[in-house]
């Protein structure tokens, strides 16, 4: 097992020092640079958009579908995540994350833009994603396949026991409560929800995501209202230790640039290839909408919830004894800034985001089942898998899980660039459409018709498709 663990790490180093990091900086500069910086440039429409509500009943809203996707993002990874990359990395991974939030939001828009463009009806509302636009706009449905295997592994099992396990151990410390227990109560409530299909996913999303994030934050800006004389000190520390030369002669660039982007991307998941999963579902009346609306997401996820983080760690400067990472970090930092309820309050985040995650991960694995297969058994097979994985998850040693994830996680990143390169003249073509529509005051609309190289394997933007749901949002 010790071999196979190693050969695991080797792999991981190689993915993401030499494949990952390079093709992600560059991709998502030619993406910035092909939609004229979407990212910055239509930040006011990101909004505005949010609160498009959806005409059909038992469809899903554009709201919701960024709360799945919110859901997803917003986990371990913005708590315990940003806590390992600043422990390992120094301070100078918060640079690198935000960089790569930054520049992956362009990604981000592009494959959420397929997503919706390839869509498919499923019932009163629709899928999509990854999966679906390999099949329909590559022509090649076993790269849609292999990528909806890896991401059924990484997100449906390894990353949800993940999740649970981080729940668990938060609430040992902190109430001293028996893991067994918690993973018993995670996994009752996961069944209720995730037996209900994708409303039911939705609307806990939509409520769940706003107020955790709103109380998380609010709590952020107490601690930086609390030290604003060392915001402009903080920065410098930031960016010192992202280009200091006493980093480039020991080689902490390295260290932060790895940490600040593998941890960022886990977080924020930019051309990944989960959140347009989500974004495939919501019933819009242009694919470029939901794409900003996913682009928001990112910024959601890494500029502000990670960023929070970042800064209560970094304000305390407990990071800098060097005895712990982790949740562990994120809560000592806390309780230094404002108390011993700062553990529990962290506890409480930790089950809201956690588990958050855990709805949205299911839910990326659900639409690639579909994908692979109509047979309910599967579905049923998958959710029982899930359901037990939680619970695996609040009971197991969880390092051998993380790393495996991350083999998968940078597996499935690889697959998506490749394809969202590949296809991302249609989106690039359906952005300049919306924005055309915008320029002369409409409400976009899109027709698969002004795009001749879609053909026939758009279902659902077709001239005779186009549903009055869409046209009326």
């Amino acid at each position: 097992m010790d071999k196979i663990h190693s050969l695991i790490l080797h792999f991981n180093d190689f993915l993401w020092t030499y494949v990952l990091i390079i093709s992600l900086i560059t991709i998502g500069i030619y993406f910035s640079f092909k939609t004229n910086f979407i990212q910055f440039r239509r930040l006011k429409d990101m909004f505005k958009l949010l609160g498009e509500g959806s005409a059909e009943k038992g469809s899903v809203s554009s709201f919701q579908a960024f709360c799945i996707g919110t859901a997803s993002r917003v986990g371990t990874g913005n708590l315990a995540g940003v806590a390992s990359a600043i422990a390992v990395g120094g301070p100078g991974a918060v640079f690198w994350m935000w960089l790569i939030a930054l520049l992956g939001s362009a990604s981000a828009f592009i494959e959420s833009t397929l997503a919706q463009i390839y869509k498919v009806k499923d019932g009163d509302s629709f899928r999509g994603g990854p999966a679906y636009y390999m099949e329909k706009g590559l022509k090649k449905k076993w790269m849609g396949i292999l990528f909806s295997i890896l991401i059924i592994i990484c997100f449906g099992f390894a990353f949800n026991s993940v999740q649970s396990n981080t729940i668990a151990a938060a609430f040992q410390s902190s109430f001293g409560m028996n893991k067994a227990v918690v993973g018993i109560v995670l996994t009752i409530l996961t069944a209720i929800i995730i037996l209900g299909g994708v409303n039911r996913v939705a609307k806990i999303s939509s409520v769940i995501v706003p107020i955790m994030a709103s109380a998380y934050i609010l709590i952020a800006m107490f601690v930086i209202a609390k030290n604003i004389t060392a915001i402009p000190s903080l920065f410098a520390l930031i960016f010192k230790n992202a280009f200091g030369i006493e980093q480039i002669v020991g080689g902490g660039i390295g260290a932060a640039l790895m940490q600040g982007i593998k941890r960022g991307l886990f977080s924020n998941e930019a051309g990944m290839g989960s959140a347009p999963n989500a974004a495939a579902t919501a019933s819009v009346s242009h694919p470029a909408k939901q794409g900003l609306i996913q682009t928001l997401g990112v910024f959601t996820d890494t500029l502000i919830i990670c960023t929070a983080t970042a800064f209560i760690i970094l304000l305390s400067g407990e990071y800098a004894s060097g005895n712990l990472t982790g949740i562990e970090l994120t809560q000592s930092a806390l309780i230094s800034q404002v108390g011993s309820w700062g553990g529990t309050f962290i506890a409480i985040c930790i089950l809201l985001f956690a588990f958050s995650s855990i709805i949205g991960n299911y839910y990326y694995g659900e639409t690639n089942i579909q994908f692979i297969s109509n047979k309910k058994i599967y579905l049923y097979i998958y959710r029982i898998i899930v359901i037990g994985m939680v619970f695996f998850g609040s009971i197991a040693s969880m390092q051998f899980v993380w790393d495996i994830a991350d083999v998968f996680m940078g597996l499935m990143a690889v697959i998506n660039l490749i394809a969202i390169v590949l296809l991302s003249k249609i989106a690039i073509k359906a952005y300049k459409d919306y924005a055309s529509q915008k320029q002369v005051g409409k409400d976009p609309v899109f027709y698969a018709s002004s795009i001749p190289e879609l053909g026939d394997e758009v279902e659902q933007w077709r001239d005779d498709t186009v549903s009055n749901t869409n046209e009326a949002i």
